[in-house]
């Protein structure tokens, strides 16, 4: 009797065993999964315990504690905003809507000026500020990665170190080569850099300072970065007259560097330079079989937004803005650069020339409360306003307002646009900040790109125009990226992995932004997770901060 009395509680536990259900704290059921690999779609549901993809399968017989009917849409891994510049937007309000809309979850900084800082330019950083009003409470990069973590991300956050930037904090602001002792310190400010979580170097070589920099001071800091895994990111030389040397450059400096390097914002830029893509396309394709790990990213619009002070040579800021100021009231340099507005230039990147007429010059924001007024207007319409030349008002505005005032620049050709979505090396970036649709952000216009640029990748170029099936999309927007940058479990829905992951309707999903009024959510986007936590319900957001700081490889090496 006491052996079935044993046999009977025993059966009953099993009996009981077997009825509880595996419990995760979300469960995304019903999806069509995305895994980010570039392979076919399937069904199937994804469970979430804490910051990891616990689970992708059959979930029937599993409980969440959040529980999501994704109903057949889109289930992948969260976006990557290979190219962004929320540097200074996310300070103002982490939550950084205009990219979470449409399904990003990393934001990756480059083209970086925020650190590391010496005295004078954390005070000219202080004194720059815009309608957005920030303490400069940090020196170098690491410090300044970790503020933003520490006041609050809904996103995660990486950023590479630009060589223009400890070019400025040894060198300071002049057109002049570095001496030994010189390049030394710089080296060592990236390796600082490097330590405290950079992904690699970055620069912006139209702009000064970096425009003054020579390939073999490049390749130098490139050398440093590549002791610590890094990767060399660049907005190259040039995209329009020597767009092809340019390329060739960053090449030269990837192999001699023996670093991986990013094309940022792929474009060629100008009527007469359209058809130079073709053979980018190819010399880079080329490189690649080589064996050199070259990619590229890119923003789904044929305008640009850049600063009006790229009508001028960088050689005028040879001394920094003030300098660049001083010599735009001088009547003989203004009308010497009248002509230099209207020459088809070979040694810089003449924005003026390039547009073909002031028509395509959009200004987007002002510093000065008196110009604002004048925000949307293209060029040619505030010349007329003010009865004056275009190039005239060009220089008028940027001595006034004492900033390099933000335009949008119509450069590019759609058919172009076509031929590098489809490439598998190339990912996407805003170029932009990222925003929330109210209050101080709505003081200034914006690019359309910072509302649209990712949503488009899907909403235009995948379902409307079928210019790539949606897998290969979702692969560059974010195994991609995370490859090439060696963010470690992020890109790709895998069990293990951190649990950045978006649920969508690809038939909706639509950019809605347009140059004439930039401040309009994208459309389509369901659900974000990022790190487990999710920050967009039903369209909405949370107001929950998930993001962390992302450090690059050489972080672990300061361990």
């Amino acid at each position: 009797m006491k052996k079935n009395f044993v046999f009977a509680f025993c059966l009953t536990i099993f009996f009981v065993a077997c009825k509880q259900k595996q419990q995760y704290d979300t469960i995304i059921r019903n999806g069509i999964i995305y895994d980010g690999n570039g392979g076919e779609p399937f069904k199937a549901d994804v469970a979430i315990q804490n910051d990891t993809i616990a689970f992708i399968g059959d979930l029937s017989n599993a409980v969440g504690k959040n529980e999501i009917d994704a109903k057949g849409n889109a289930v992948a891994p969260g976006f990557i905003n290979m190219m962004g510049h929320s540097e200074v937007s996310l300070i103002q309000d982490g939550r950084a809507q205009s990219d979470v809309k449409q399904g990003v979850t990393t934001e990756i900084f480059t083209e970086s000026t925020m650190a590391p800082l010496s005295a004078d330019m954390k005070q000219q950083m202080q004194k720059a500020q815009g309608d957005i009003k920030f303490d400069v409470a940090w020196n170098t990069l690491g410090e300044y990665m970790n503020h933003l973590e520490k006041k609050g991300i809904s996103v995660n956050i990486a950023s590479f170190v630009g060589t223009g930037t400890v070019r400025q904090y040894v060198l300071g602001e002049d057109n002049i080569a570095p001496n030994s002792k010189q390049l030394d310190s710089m080296k060592a400010l990236v390796a600082l850099a490097m330590l405290e979580g950079a992904l690699g170097v970055t620069n912006a070589l139209i702009y000064p300072p970096d425009f003054f920099a020579k390939t073999d001071e490049l390749i130098a800091l490139s050398k440093e970065a590549s002791k610590y895994d890094g990767t060399y990111s660049s907005h190259m030389r040039s995209e329009g007259n020597k767009f092809i040397e340019a390329v060739n450059e960053l090449i030269k400096i990837s192999k001699e560097a023996n670093i991986p390097a990013e094309i940022h914002h792929l474009k060629a830029a100008g009527k007469d330079n359209w058809y130079k893509m073709d053979s980018v396309i190819k010399i880079v394709e080329q490189a690649r079989k080589n064996g050199l790990d070259i990619t590229a990213d890119m923003y789904t619009y044929t305008a640009g937004a850049t600063g009006l002070t790229s009508v001028l040579p960088p050689t005028l800021q040879d001394g920094g803005f003030g300098k660049l100021r001083e010599r735009l009231i001088t009547p003989s340099i203004r009308a010497q650069m009248k002509k230099e507005m209207n020459t088809n230039a070979q040694t810089w990147e003449n924005f003026y020339y390039a547009v073909g007429t002031p028509e395509n010059i959009l200004m987007l924001s002002f510093k000065q409360d008196s110009l604002k007024k004048f925000t949307g207007k293209t060029l040619a319409q505030i010349a007329k306003i003010r009865n004056s030349s275009p190039e005239e008002t060009a220089m008028d505005l940027i001595i006034q307002d004492s900033t390099r005032v933000e335009v949008a620049y119509f450069l590019m050709t759609e058919d172009n646009l076509k031929k590098q979505v489809a490439l598998p090396w190339v990912s996407f970036g805003s170029d932009e900040a990222s925003y929330t649709n109210e209050g101080v952000f709505l003081k200034s216009s914006a690019h359309p790109r910072a509302y649209g640029n990712f949503a488009r990748v899907i909403g235009k170029y995948n379902r409307d125009e079928k210019v790539m099936p949606l897998q290969l999309a979702i692969y560059k927007l974010a195994n991609l990226p995370a490859k090439h940058l060696k963010l470690q479990k992020r890109g790709e829905l895998k069990v293990g992995n951190y649990a950045d992951v978006v649920v969508f309707n690809p038939s909706t999903i639509k950019d809605n932004a347009t140059y004439e009024k930039p401040h309009q959510y994208a459309d389509g986007m369901i659900d974000v997770f990022v790190n487990g936590k999710q920050i967009l319900k039903d369209g909405q957001s949370t107001n929950v901060n998930a993001g962390l700081f992302l450090k690059g490889p050489g972080y672990k090496m300061n361990k």
